[in-house]
């Protein structure tokens, strides 16, 4: 009698053809992003810079030049991923782009005024039918724009004047600095540097309306000049970084009403550092532990734990930036690095995120971008 024949050898090559197209799912979906970096374009930089990113492997992939324009210090990209938008920075105006092809590439759609002098900061509340900007100098201090079906930015819905003034030389007028939306997007803060204070609005996303909230604003430490503003996770307090002051103001929020209740004030500085500093970028880890800031002076990035049950900060550490004026960063979506910007360097460094301790530890890693001012992923799979 012959052999019989061997069924796990018959067997796997079958077994291998129906499990082909699942390992390929698998592999697929490592997670791969395009990070957009801002820079001015004040030297030899052109505007928007584009980078293939895998986390797992912290491989960087230089795609060059997304987009020439002018100045872009700030941007953000569409809920539906398939625009961005620029701030054009001394220039009055604001860019809108379609984000094309594999490599991100980004085609104008068409450009725009802010509204106001100097437009600094920019989001696209949650419907995606409304871009909302903050201008930095004279002018409307705030201004929200409908999104055409193309992603192209339409004539303003709403602008909003800040008037008044504060105690410092660069206080003598309205400098609103950013616009941040609440966790639900019913409503919008501006921090405004030169008048210190957060103020409040209530978004109409069918109409694009902004209306003052109640109260119209928070007062934060005189003199210290709000600049950003960042939500915990659990949308129970919120926290903003003082330009001027190298402060971070603690806040209890209120979502049903739009109410914030400061209840801490800490410094960015270690105890004795009198040179000059100016904060730039507050960010909260994903995970909800730790807390950021950027110091432009002191050239480095200030660690708070956060208390989970009362919001309040402890100072943990200060992590050198691995460069120059650190202005922004971004955490990675798997929160495992940060990405900073280090304007005066010309060098964007990765940070590796301890997030049992929220330490920072360099990674080795650099990435030279003439004039670096701002960071954001974009998910490709």
């Amino acid at each position: 009698m012959k052999n019989p024949p061997n069924r796990l050898l018959i067997f796997l090559p079958a077994l291998a053809l129906l499990l082909a197209p699942l390992a390929a799912l698998v592999s697929a979906a490592k997670p791969e992003y395009i990070i957009y970096v801002g820079t001015y374009t004040r030297q030899h930089s052109k505007g928007i810079y584009a980078y293939r990113y895998h986390p797992d492997s912290r491989q960087l992939t230089s795609l060059g030049l997304a987009a020439g324009t002018k100045n872009p210090s700030f941007l953000t990209i569409h809920p539906n991923r398939k625009y961005l938008y620029a701030v054009n920075e001394g220039d009055a105006s604001v860019s809108a782009f379609a984000i094309e092809g594999p490599n991100g590439q980004l085609r104008e759609l068409n450009v725009v005024p802010s509204g106001g002098g100097v437009p600094c900061h920019l989001v696209v509340e949650k419907t995606g039918k409304y871009l909302l900007l903050a201008n930095y100098g004279s002018g409307n201090s705030v201004a929200a724009f409908p999104i055409q079906p193309d992603g192209s930015l339409g004539e303003p819905s709403s602008l909003m004047a800040h008037r008044g003034s504060s105690i410092g030389s660069r206080q003598r007028g309205p400098h609103a600095h950013a616009a941040v939306l609440s966790p639900d997007h019913r409503f919008l803060f501006v921090p405004d540097l030169g008048l210190d204070q957060v103020f409040g609005y209530l978004v109409d996303s069918k109409q694009g309306k902004l209306t003052p909230a109640d109260p119209p604003s928070t007062p934060i430490t005189p003199g210290s000049g709000p600049r950003h503003m960042a939500f915990h996770p659990n949308g129970k307090f919120a926290y903003v970084n003082s330009e001027m002051g190298s402060l971070v103001t603690a806040f209890a929020f209120t979502p049903a009403a739009g109410r914030l209740r400061q209840f801490q004030v800490i410094s960015t500085l270690p105890r004795g550092f009198a040179k000059p500093n100016n904060t730039a970028e507050i960010e909260v880890h994903p995970n909800g532990k730790f807390l950021y800031v950027s110091n432009r002076g002191h050239d480095s990035i200030a660690v708070f734990r956060v208390d989970a049950k009362t919001g309040k900060l402890t100072f943990l550490e200060h992590a050198p930036s691995q460069g120059s004026i650190p202005r922004n960063f971004a955490i990675d979506p798997t929160g495992n690095y940060m990405f900073v910007a280090n304007q005066n360097t010309g060098n964007i460094a990765l940070l590796k995120i301890d997030q049992k301790n929220g330490r920072l530890t360099p990674s080795g890693e650099t990435v030279a971008v003439d004039a670096p001012v701002c960071v954001i992923f974009h998910p490709v799979n």
